[in-house]
């Protein structure tokens, strides 16, 4: 604890490296992965392969795609670039899985309605069954948000890994406080991300909060 209180400017410079590493593929990841499962939901030999091929990109080991990329796109061993394309790629990985199954937890009769109403297939998916699907999605997000800022960690191995250097440095030096203060760091920026990740998805669905209340005070 006493090597981050003393690093504190170098923790916060570390921690704004750290963010766009993770919550740059969150995002790129989930403009990918949405339209892209609602794409597949209903069709069962796509969201089959889709499911199958996502399983496949999860499974490589996150610092092999590291290197691996700089051979694939035109990028240098040591760029940023990697670890954002690598991430990107694992995001949609856990997100095309996630999107059809929080369209599936849509009730049906909500879907009728809108069909019956005139909506079409995809004014209905955008106005309808997305927001609705928001209280799932927004649990998967969580899930891939703690995800990715853990595995930016490893990118410290080639050299980029924001608070990820704390561990290689630590370790080069023999400080185990400095090892310490780096996990201690990313556990509580995990915990961050993860809560306003968590309110702005109860903003974003305000029907929710609103059916709770008026369970509660049916009791």
């Amino acid at each position: 604890m006493r090597y981050l209180f003393t690093h504190l400017d170098d923790a916060w410079d570390l921690t704004l490296i750290h963010l766009w590493l993770s919550l740059v593929p969150l995002v790129l990841g989930l403009i990918i992965a949405v339209p892209l499962g609602a794409l597949v939901q209903r069709t069962r030999l796509l969201r089959r392969f889709t499911t199958v091929v996502a399983s496949i990109i999860f499974t490589i080991p996150s610092l092999a795609l590291f290197v691996v990329l700089p051979l694939v796109i035109p990028t240098r061993i040591l760029d940023e670039a990697n670890v954002i394309v690598a991430l990107t790629l694992y995001t949609v990985a856990l997100l095309v899985r996630a999107v059809p199954e929080a369209l599936d937890a849509v009730p049906p009769a909500v879907l009728d309605a809108a069909t019956a109403v005139g909506y079409k297939p995809l004014t209905r998916i955008v106005k309808v069954e997305l927001p609705l699907a928001i209280p799932v999605l927004v649990a998967s997000l969580r899930v891939v948000a703690v995800t990715n800022i853990s595995m930016v960690s490893v990118g410290s191995v080639i050299g980029i890994g924001g608070l990820g250097t704390w561990f290689t440095e630590g370790y080069q030096a023999d400080k185990s406080d400095q090892i310490i203060a780096g996990i201690i760091a990313i556990f509580v920026l995990a915990i961050v991300v993860d809560t306003l990740i968590m309110v702005a998805g109860k903003f974003a669905t305000p029907w929710v909060r609103s059916a709770k209340k008026t369970k509660a005070g049916a009791r």
